[in-house]
């Protein structure tokens, strides 16, 4: 059977080390896998949760895990590529925003009853400011397609209500750094797509060692 081709290749350099079963999960999100992405997510993909009955808690994990990436590609990554200028106070102010969504989703997992998934570790392909910029371009519009992709899946208003934020202020960083690279704004057109569990999985498979 013929591989699935990766929706988003360049994403697929990224690599992810220290993975548990839980963090296996980041490596749709990487694609949205935030950091992510992430970004990511980064780095939110329901159908890469692959079993319907996951539950909030496993989502938030996730969720955790893209936030986590996109913390570290801004806070650690950016500056070993030499950033300035506009690109280096928007990593900045980016960095601040990702480390709160990773502290406000450990609070909300810990107010669950749930454990927080560890860190893992991360190699971003980015060795300049050109390529640091690709790839966030990248990474935060794969985490909003991931945000919108696993939203239906969380059973509580209030979480579903909080994710809806976070999405918010990652379409808002995809859309800063689309600008600052002359890349659109809205690739999509009008409406956002969710990532599908195929397209999701043909992003998984490279990241996983």
């Amino acid at each position: 059977m013929s591989t699935p081709e990766t929706h988003t290749p360049d994403l697929a350099q990224i690599e992810v080390h220290g993975m548990s079963r839980q963090s296996f999960i980041l490596r749709g999100a990487l694609a949205a896998g935030a950091a992510y992405g992430l970004g990511a997510v980064g780095p939110f993909v329901s159908n890469a949760l692959a079993a319907s009955s996951s539950s909030d808690v496993d989502i938030l994990n996730f969720a955790l895990t893209l936030e986590y990436l996109e913390a570290n590609f801004y806070n650690v990554k950016a500056k070993s590529v030499g950033l300035s200028g506009d690109a280096a106070a928007t990593a900045a102010l980016f960095g601040s925003q990702e480390q709160d969504h990773v502290n406000a989703l450990i609070s909300a997992i810990k107010s669950m009853g749930g454990k927080p998934v560890a860190m893992p570790s991360f190699v971003f392909p980015a060795s300049s400011q050109a390529s640091f910029l690709q790839l966030a371009y990248k990474l935060e519009n794969v985490g909003v397609g991931a945000y919108n992709g696993a939203g239906p899946s969380l059973t509580s208003p209030q979480l579903l209500a909080a994710a809806g934020s976070i999405v918010q202020v990652e379409a808002r960083h995809a859309a800063t750094i689309g600008l600052l690279t002359s890349q659109p704004v809205t690739p999509d057109g009008a409406f956002d797509k969710p990532l599908n569990k195929n397209q999701v999985l043909a992003d998984v498979k490279p990241l996983i060692k």
